[in-house]
């Protein structure tokens, strides 16, 4: 039921006769989101297996009851006995996760550090809020602050030369690529200057005048300036061969959709760079990306304007201005993949990191992974793609006529919990709408009971956005929001998440609540759905309770309804027959 209908003029016959929930502005204090006591079952600690072969796993799996549990963070963090330096991390940078207010890694950190440590490819699918940004931060930084540069090259000014060093961060989104460089930036030495620097490339933001040793960036970003204004390609081949860890945030998004090409294109393009090296080790020559015929046949292609649907996943990178990328040929991805994975000698390490990774089927991200990097070490959270049991789920079935009061009594439960711990400072709740009109109804229907509320979507610029997200972790309250505030922001002390609209799919569902109950707290989820997502609530509930994945209630690809439409259908037939 989409809510832009609620902006006409029942809606307001209605609000009249609707009890303000303040009948004058409260004390900050009194608008606190209060946050639920920890769960009463801690979560299952983690194991890590250990496997010779492709496709190892590093998971999360639930011990017996109680096994390693400690209470602390109700399983969130790891056992006491295991800390920063016990994991391979220097004491310089344990010092600066300490200083981070990062005492302890999460369970999901101490999986797959260890792993990133090494030089294998690894691949993080990992719940929403269990640590998986600093999980692969905490060993790159590690690694470049192993590797010295040179006094020659840390003192360049040009980014693609100098250091043979250099970490790459590809994010689908600028408010993503943002939040990656203030965590990288936020671990610091003892005067106070980041132990790795990093910078994004990404919306307004230009390539960087002082080369950064984690380059954050939107793949549109990249390869607009890797393929502009460098006809001889030398700025290109210089890039490729300094960077030497690749990882990739939000996978299961970056590998679909308006994304795959952009991506597969900068995959094919690095491994390609690992070939000609352990080619050129071989002979004992150099050899330039632009004297291979082999690489002129998967490079030369037609430029294309960005499209509309990539400008909107890149939270509109450069408004009102035409962006140049070069894609590979869709219909050359598998000679190109054949081709690359030749024999070679490695030289790059690439990380893929998701908190949904759908794996049923050749093409989801999981199973393009499984096929593309087959010897990849995996490592996998206790509850990915299941609910989380330090949530509390409210399901509540609505019509026209109760949509508003059942919208309004939602809020209102938060405000009313009883339970408030004062450290954890101001408490959110998030409301999330499947459009922007949607949206933009919600807010005035909170405005106009006297509750003050903040507006998160596409259709805003990229200045109110950051300013706005700001005002809301700094000050708490109430953000109303589509599926653009869904993805990789971190928000801390989300009390409460209210799908005003039901999610679309499987994927935005579980990022949707994935906003709250993150880094061990708990948290209220309250879905408002209608006759028509009737059948599809009962299939998510059933796979809550029989501890199944939820991806198994319904595709990526298809909404909720199509879904279940296409399952009726197939029973009524079988009953014909």
């Amino acid at each position: 039921m989409a809510l832009h209908h609620l902006r006409h003029a029942p809606l307001a016959l209605r609000l009249a006769r609707l009890p303000r929930l303040a009948p004058s502005p409260p004390p900050p204090a009194a608008r606190l989101l209060l946050l639920l006591a920890p769960s009463q079952h801690p979560a299952p600690p983690w194991r890590l297996l250990s496997r010779p072969r492709a496709l190892a796993t590093a998971a999360a799996e639930a011990d017996d009851a109680g096994a390693g549990g400690n209470g602390d963070g109700d399983g969130f963090f790891s056992e006491e006995s295991t800390s920063w330096e016990s994991l391979g991390v220097s004491d310089r940078l344990a010092s600066a996760l300490h200083g981070a207010g990062l005492a302890r890694p999460s369970l999901v950190q101490a999986a797959c550090i260890p792993h990133v440590l090494t030089t294998n490819d690894v691949i993080v699918a990992a719940e929403t809020g269990s640590g998986k940004t600093h999980g692969y931060l905490v060993p790159l930084i590690e690694k470049l602050c192993s590797k010295s540069i040179s006094a020659e090259d840390g003192n360049s000014q040009d980014v693609t030369s100098g250091s043979p060093n250099i970490a790459l961060v590809l994010c689908p989104n600028v408010m993503l690529c943002e939040q990656v460089v203030r965590m990288a930036n936020s671990l610091v030495d003892e005067s106070g200057e980041p132990l790795k620097s990093a910078a994004a490339v990404c919306g307004p933001k230009g390539w960087p005048t002082v080369r950064p040793d984690i380059l954050v960036a939107t793949p549109a970003s990249l390869l607009n300036y890797l393929f502009d204004y460098d006809p001889e390609k030398r700025r290109r081949e210089r890039f490729l061969r300094n960077v030497k860890f690749i990882v990739f945030d939000e996978a299961d998004m970056l590998l679909c959709g308006s994304f795959e090409n952009q991506v597969i294109r900068l995959i094919h393009m690095l491994r390609f760079d690992e070939k000609l090296l352990s080619r050129m080790e071989d002979s004992g020559k150099e050899i330039s990306l632009g004297d291979t015929n082999e690489y002129r046949e998967d490079s030369d292609s037609q430029s294309a304007e960005l499209s509309a649907d990539d400008e909107e996943n890149e939270d509109d990178l450069v408004q009102h201005r035409p962006v140049n990328v070069e894609n590979a040929h869709i219909g050359a991805h598998k000679k190109d993949w054949r081709r690359v994975r030749k024999v070679y000698r490695r030289s790059k390490q690439y990380v893929f990191v998701a908190a949904t990774l759908p794996q049923s089927g050749k093409k989801t991200a999981g199973g393009v992974l499984k096929r593309m990097f087959p010897n990849a070490v995996w490592v996998s959270g206790a509850y990915l793609h299941r609910h989380n049991p330090r949530l509390e789920r409210r399901w509540i079935e609505v019509t026209a006529d109760t949509q508003v009061s059942a919208l309004l009594d939602a809020v209102k439960y938060g405000l009313k919990s009883e339970v408030h711990d004062t450290k954890l400072g101001p408490n959110r709740t998030m409301v999330f709408t499947n459009t922007v009109d949607a949206a933009n109804s919600v807010s005035d229907i909170l405005q106009r009971v006297g509750v003050p509320c903040i507006l998160y979507h596409r259709d805003s610029s990229l200045e109110e956005r950051a300013k706005n997200l700001q005002s809301f972790r700094e000050n708490g309250g109430v953000l109303v929001c589509t599926d653009a505030a869904a993805r990789g922001l971190d928000v801390p002390n989300v009390s409460h998440v209210i799908q005003a609209e039901f999610a679309a799919c499987a994927v935005d569902f579980l990022h949707r609540v994935g906003r709250t109950a993150r880094a061990g707290q708990s948290g209220i989820v309250t879905s408002l759905y209608t006759e028509a997502n009737r059948d599809l609530v009962r299939a998510v509930r059933q796979a809550e309770e029989l501890a199944q994945p939820v991806e198994k209630a319904f595709s990526r690809k298809r909404s909720f309804r199509n879904k279940l439409k296409k399952q009726a259908l197939h029973k009524s037939t079988a009953l014909l027959s």
